[in-house]
């Protein structure tokens, strides 16, 4: 039993998402192109040949070691914090969630400027993870320890303008993901909050 509390508070499903995109960047060394190939997210494969799964596996794809590490390196520190305080189910969901959001926002934009270019990453489940820290600091009625709404604001206007600078960077798969990730966040912390509403 104590065992089993225990891992209640370890970050097991940001460990595990970690390992696997560790997994498939080195696989991806072992396969050439074929990995990238059918995962990258582009207009014409999803919307044209109707191939929707890559919006789901371009989340564990990267273009090198540095976009791989700085991604990991984010999911891990914030999303064990997040991961500790709104469990691992609730955690998992909102993850995938974000890294969704940011990819249809990715397709929309990309669609509307009709350009063939092609993303991939975690940043924007990354992004959404900010998003979740904000609602959470906002709308969750608990303190979390040197964690305030200027702060996390502060962390995500520096994030977002660290991409809007940047060269080859999907930013709208960061708004997106940061989007989606804010808005599902505040609903589970509203819902949370009126379950654990004194009764009358």
């Amino acid at each position: 039993m104590q065992s089993l509390k225990s891992l209640k508070f370890q970050p097991i499903v940001s460990t595990a998402l970690v390992a696997v995109n560790v997994i498939v960047f080195a696989a991806c060394h072992f396969t050439g192109d074929f990995l990238y190939s059918v995962g990258r997210l582009d207009v014409y494969s999803v919307l044209v040949w109707g191939e929707y799964g890559r919006i789901l596996w371009s989340m564990f794809l990267h273009s090198g070691i540095d976009h791989l590490f700085n991604n990991m390196l984010i999911l891990f520190f914030l999303g064990s914090m997040i991961e500790k305080e709104v469990g691992h189910v609730r955690y998992g969901v909102l993850y995938f969630l974000s890294g969704i959001g940011g990819n249809l926002l990715s397709l929309a934009s990309r669609a509307l400027q009709r350009d063939p270019a092609a993303s991939l990453g975690a940043s924007g489940a990354v992004f959404g993870l900010d998003g979740v820290l904000l609602a959470m600091v906002l709308f969750s009625g608990r303190r979390m320890e040197n964690v305030t709404p200027v702060r996390v604001l502060l962390m995500i206007g520096y994030s977002l303008y660290s991409g809007f600078v940047g060269h080859n960077i999907d930013n709208a798969a960061h708004v997106g993901g940061l989007l989606t990730g804010f808005v599902a966040a505040s609903v589970i912390c509203v819902f949370m909050r009126w379950r654990q509403r004194p009764a009358d």
